[in-house]
């Protein structure tokens, strides 16, 4: 096969999938126009990477892989803003106004940068995909492509290391 035939048809297998990969992104990013730029960096990256998928899984979970890394990768790159929890809003419901779910989000976002910082790279994704995204537990188990409870283990340790975080911030 030509360079360009093999590009042509990853061309061809990637944008069956472009849509829901943008939409994976922007939800982990929260910003259609950011989720656009790590969809085209991840897209760049599995294409250099494309001698080295095995097909071990299926070339959609592959880039999913690829796309939540990318876009983790790019909130790593993003400032960093600490605010301490006491000044975090109180959780609020849908039916509020929209200054009360602009608020919610950015306290998420603050949560991520959190998380980012303190979880190793396994819990952070499987904390993003189950309490930011709402991905069930074989949801995500399925697209990282591991078992079920190693998923609701790595929760449970992300969550009991973001607690041991925010106690020592606090006795601080």
């Amino acid at each position: 096969m030509t360079t360009d035939s093999v590009e042509r048809e990853y061309a061809r297998l990637v944008e069956r999938h472009r849509r829901e990969l943008h939409a994976h992104s922007r939800r982990i990013l929260r910003s259609a126009q950011d989720a656009e730029d790590a969809l085209q960096e991840a897209l760049l990256r599995g294409w250099r990477a494309l001698p080295s998928f095995e097909g071990r899984s299926s070339l959609r979970s592959w880039l999913y892989r690829i796309v939540t890394n990318t876009s983790l990768d790019a909130i790593k790159g993003r400032p960093m803003q600490v605010v301490p929890i006491e000044q975090e809003p109180p959780a609020v419901s849908p039916e509020t106004d929209p200054e009360d779910r602009y608020a919610r989000r950015e306290a998420l976002e603050r949560a991520l940068i959190m998380a980012d910082r303190v979880l190793p790279q396994r819990q952070r994704e499987v904390l993003i995909m189950r309490e930011a995204l709402g991905f069930s537990a074989e949801e995500t188990a399925d697209r990282l492509e591991t078992t079920v409870a190693a998923v609701n283990s790595a929760l449970q340790r992300a969550r009991a290391r973001i607690d041991r975080q925010v106690a020592s911030s606090r006795a601080a």
